[in-house]
């Protein structure tokens, strides 16, 4: 069995507890494999509200939501998942068929309202997928800026791409 290259981005699991955002690195796996970020997510012990945000290969990024009735989850962009096995499986998981090979258009699938709880409706979170000239990292920012923990978030990144 060959070793695959790592793929480039970030996982962060974000936690809000008691009224205080909190962001943690996920581990390595979780980029490259849908259930290892949600095994890692189930994992955190929380009385608030835990998700996964993940940004792969400055393609597309992905919110994952743990919930007792499953996993909330959300995929910037469907068409990832002819390249990418981890979108191609959030794609599954979902219950949606894959885009075309030919289909140029770009669109997001899952919940747009994963967040609304937490300050960010699902229409604003449809106009940030669809800000096609950013890069998914950027997307993040804006979802963190709107949903209140861009500090921390900003935080972590620098730690991470040092």
């Amino acid at each position: 069995m060959s070793q695959e290259e790592p793929l480039a981005g970030f996982a962060i699991a974000v936690v809000r507890e008691d009224g205080k955002w909190r962001c943690d690195s996920m581990g390595s796996d979780a980029l490259r494999e849908l259930d290892s970020a949600i095994t890692e997510l189930r994992k955190i012990r929380s009385t608030g509200a835990v998700f996964g945000m993940l940004a792969v290969d400055d393609e597309f990024f992905l919110l994952l939501r743990p919930s007792p009735g499953g996993m909330s989850l959300l995929l910037s962009d469907a068409a990832a998942a002819l390249d990418y096995d981890i979108a191609a499986d959030a794609l599954d998981l979902l219950r949606v068929d894959p885009p075309e090979e030919d289909d140029d258009e770009l669109w997001p699938e899952g919940s747009l309202d994963i967040l609304a709880d937490l300050g960010l409706p699902a229409p604003e979170l449809q106009v940030i997928t669809g800000e096609v000239d950013l890069y998914p990292d950027q997307q993040l920012q804006m979802i963190a800026q709107r949903c209140g923990f861009a500090d921390q978030f900003t935080a972590l990144l620098d730690r991470i791409q040092q």
